[in-house]
């Protein structure tokens, strides 16, 4: 889902009042306040936040929350919600949740997944972790990237090629 105006954080904790599972993916950024520099952890992706409920359950949320709206994507001349398999969503949370300042957030648009080669990670932060194998931007080396279809991607920080098994 989307909370307009950078409001992910907000619409969480509204949700999880309401006993709704949420997710929103976090990274760490550098601040600096009275000349001393810190962690601050801040939405990765702006307005994303992911939702788990039933369709009934989120429509009477949204209710109480006007700023929270669907993703939708197009489906046979119609609009409807885009809805993320639980195994991607894992394999997602799983990636995100290191907060490592190497991995990276594309839209989908952003890369070209053809031209990487389905991979699987066996071993250290990102054991068992499935994706594209490929060159990113804004990287030196390749990285393995997960793919939420029409939502978002993130590219895992470098990973050691014998970690890396070849799964097509």
């Amino acid at each position: 889902m989307r909370a307009t105006y950078r409001r992910e954080l907000k619409a969480k904790e509204l949700l999880e009042k309401l006993a709704i599972e949420t997710f929103v993916p976090m990274r760490n950024v550098i601040r600096v306040k009275d000349g001393h520099k810190y962690k601050s952890p801040e939405p990765a992706v702006g307005s994303l936040i992911f939702v788990r409920s039933t369709k009934r359950v989120i429509l009477e949320a949204k209710k109480s929350i006007p700023f929270l709206q669907f993703m939708m994507k197009k489906e046979n001349d119609m609009s409807v919600p885009i809805v993320v398999p639980d195994s991607q969503m894992e394999q997602f949370i799983k990636v995100t949740e290191t907060m490592d300042k190497g991995v990276l957030f594309f839209s989908p648009e952003e890369l070209d997944l053809k031209k990487g080669v389905r991979v699987r990670i066996h071993g250290g932060l990102f054991d068992k972790i499935e994706g594209i194998f490929l060159k990113v931007k804004g990287a030196r080396s390749k990285r393995v990237v997960v793919l939420l279809q029409g939502v978002s991607a993130v590219a895992t920080a470098e990973i050691s090629p014998d970690l890396i098994e070849v799964i097509e």
